[in-house]
């Protein structure tokens, strides 16, 4: 930042984008527009990954851990020395709302692309963040009051404020640590899990407790204030639809809100910023009981960009991360508040490695094969390239989808094709599941709540496999196990080699004309009727609908798709690579395990083998047996209950496993002794591992009476 010769603010050089993934990618992207050189740093697992291709330099901060790469403050800094760079923006999350890291910034000459670190504090502390804007009237949701409450005197509090309750993490926001209490016998062990959850994600376990409103919806005000006095509202989002407190899918603006509503909620975010001497893009956010829009509470200032700030973007044509920068650089804001119009309507669906078959577990693996869909109303905001490992070291999110249109109708159905067309191939993602959703009625009529994802979710899973996907992989199959053949033979003559050949003898389709004719298959499909596909040189047909197969190492189905591109024949080692394959349709991946024959003939008939993705996968957890106590997800042991020898009840909780910062309780099968143990606290493990081993207890036999001999 720096000043021209009429004393007039400009824009930095350079600027180091503190995080990684698919928010490093967006701001390098508007730096890039503005003309601003970008620094990328990167831990080992990270070398090659996208945003530090897309930055103009890059600069290796550590090891894979977040602990010794994006959470250090130093090393970041040292990257900011060494590239020249002038300020630092810190995207969301790692170390984005640290008012230390803020203050450390400032120290050593940079500037910090956010509000100011006391600003940052205030608001980081929900506790002290309540007393600040409810002294400046804006309501708040009643709870405890205090900090630093021990865990009788917040169950205390929770039982005069009447259950159910909300258990939350005094320094830390994106759902982490949030505990719904709605049985009072059980606050003792949801306070112990909060506090592990919060020292975990936060390095602080200070709770507050909130009366829980139920079917609430969640909505969200956007403010921008720059440093000379000037606040404005962009307008609100619906962020209701969540799952254990995570949004998943957010829209703006929310069709729950009135003109009234909406100015009344603006000015009470407005007047939040303002409490707290705010700068630069934040987002306050309120609780809003479904049945009276006009009650809404203050739940919490978030002082950094939004994940959702796409949907924003799109109805008011401002670039937030562009905005940032420019308050950042000493800029007033270049509007008022009249001057804020919304239009249209945008939704955003958040891809995560995870799998929703599998009760949401997070997935890992490389991305095989990646169709992200851009245009026409649509925009993806990706961190992923083909051959990205996705592991269990960072948060699960790996892109987000953004669908815009004139109207909401247009918005969602153009949301829910784009999510049919995303593929991410080698990581299961819960893309099939939010297309699902946007398609519930209750989602199309904007009838919201925070608890409607947990109370439909059976509903929105598919277990069934298609019928198409079986038949791509019976094609596929065959298509590996039989021999080249020409795709348009040519007629031999005596003269040549191998003498004359009758062409219509030749068993590829081959016709006058040089097209191939339909060549007709019968394929049995498991719980399905027997499926007639046709086959014609390089396309598929199945009742008339085309399918599409396309990639190498995985291969995606696509429906409706004009014609099917056979892999190429790459010789043995293709055929082996089919060994594990995974087809995707409409935003759902299945995979399918070599077992023998995949594909067996019986008479004219196909006969595909079925390999449920789910079973499949749980193979490993399948064979462990039904004693032992097996990894749902790669992660780390952080928890360890039990000892060996140790006498455990069913159901009992022995061991904590994380992954992607969720944590997944590990309980007894059944009633038994610890007889293997296999991990301790720190112990990293694999998917479906054996943790430990407990035989169960020996049933009781009552012993009857011997029988009294009869006297002689």
């Amino acid at each position: 930042m720096g000043t021209d010769v009429r004393g007039r603010t400009t824009m930095f050089d350079t600027v180091l984008v503190a995080n990684r993934g698919e928010i490093a990618v967006r701001v390098i992207r508007t730096l890039r527009s503005l003309g601003v050189r970008s620094v990328a740093v990167y831990s080992d697992a990270d070398a090659d990954a996208r945003h530090v291709r897309e930055a103009d330099t890059a600069v290796r901060i550590g090891p894979a851990p977040a602990a010794e790469s994006y959470l250090s403050a130093q090393r970041l800094l040292e990257a900011a020395a060494r590239t020249g760079a002038q300020a630092v923006h810190p995207g969301y999350g790692f170390l984005a709302e640290n008012a230390d890291f803020a203050r450390a910034c400032t120290e050593a000459g940079l500037v910090f692309i956010g509000p100011p670190a006391e600003a940052i504090s205030l608001m980081g502390d929900k506790i002290r963040a309540k007393e600040t804007v409810q002294a400046a009237g804006v309501p708040v949701v009643p709870g405890s009051s205090g900090s630093g409450l021990t865990d009788a005197e917040l169950a205390s509090a929770a039982r005069e404020i009447g259950m159910p309750v909300l258990l939350k993490p005094s320094a830390g926001g994106g759902g982490k640590g949030m505990r719904l209490v709605r049985d009072a016998a059980l606050l003792a062990d949801e306070i112990a899990a909060a506090r592990r959850e919060a020292r975990s994600s936060f390095g602080d376990d200070t709770l507050l407790v909130e009366r829980w409103v139920d079917r609430p919806r969640h909505i969200e005000i956007q403010v921008l204030a720059d440093g000379h006095g000037n606040v404005v509202h962009l307008g609100e989002r619906e962020c209701s639809l969540q799952r254990r407190h995570q949004k998943i899918i957010e829209e703006a603006p929310s069709v729950f809100l009135d003109e009234k509503t909406r100015a009344a909620m603006g000015e009470a975010a407005v007047q939040a910023a303002r409490s707290c001497g705010y700068s630069g893009a934040g987002t306050v956010e309120f609780i809003v009981p479904g049945d009276d829009p006009a009650s809404y509470y203050f739940m919490e200032m978030n002082t950094r960009l939004q994940v959702e700030h796409p949907v924003t973007e799109l109805i008011t044509g401002l670039d937030l991360v562009e905005w940032q920068l420019r308050v950042a650089a000493g800029e007033r804001l270049g509007f008022a508040q009249s001057d804020i119009t919304l239009t249209g309507h945008a939704v955003e669906a958040r891809i995560c490695a995870e799998d929703p078959a599998r009760g949401f577990l997070p997935s890992g693996g490389t991305v095989l094969s990646l169709y992200e869909p851009q245009g026409d109303g649509v925009r993806t905001d990706s961190g992923l390239t083909e051959g990205t490992e996705v592991g269990s070291l960072y948060d699960p999110m790996l892109s987000k989808v953004i669908a815009y249109g004139p109207d909401r109708a247009t918005a969602l159905r153009r949301l829910r094709a784009a999510l049919a067309r995303t593929v991410t191939l080698g990581v299961q993602t819960n893309a099939g599941f939010l297309r699902n959703l946007l398609a519930h009625p209750a989602v199309v009529a904007g009838d919201l709540d925070t608890g409607l994802v947990e109370r439909e979710v059976e509903g929105l899973v598919s277990g069934e496999v298609p019928a198409e996907v079986y038949v791509a992989a019976g094609v596929l199959r065959q298509t590996a196990l039989t021999p080249d053949r020409p795709e348009r033979p040519r007629p031999q003559t005596p003269d040549g080699p191998g003498g004359w050949t009758d062409p219509f003898s030749i068993p590829s389709g081959w016709r006058l004309g040089g097209e191939h004719a339909w060549t007709a298959h019968h394929v049995r499909v498991p719980g399905h009727d027997p499926v007639t596909v046709r086959v014609r040189g390089d396309e598929v047909r199945l009742d008339d609908a085309a399918i599409s197969l396309w990639g190498a190492g995985g291969l995606p189905l696509h429906a409706a798709q004009p014609h099917m591109s056979q892999p190429g024949r790459g010789g043995a080692g293709e055929k082996e690579s089919l060994s594990t394959l995974t087809l995707h349709l409409d935003g759902q991946s299945h995979t399918f395990h070599h077992s023998g024959t995949w594909l067996g003939r019986e008479g004219d008939a196909w006969n595909v083998q079925d390999h449920d993705p789910v079973a499949a996968s749980l193979t490993g957890a399948a064979h462990a047996g039904a004693d032992s106590l097996t990894a749902p997800m790669p992660g780390t042991v952080t928890v360890v209950k039990v000892a060996l020898g140790d006498e455990v009840s069913a159901g009992q909780s022995l061991l904590v496993v994380e992954a992607m910062k969720m944590e997944h309780v590990i309980s007894a099968p059944h009633a038994g002794t610890v007889t293997e143990l296999d991990v301790t606290p720190g112990t990293t493990v694999a998917m479906d591992q054996i943790l430990a081993v407990i035989a169960p207890q020996e049933p009781t036999t009552a012993h009857e009476p011997a029988a009294q001999e009869e006297p002689a």
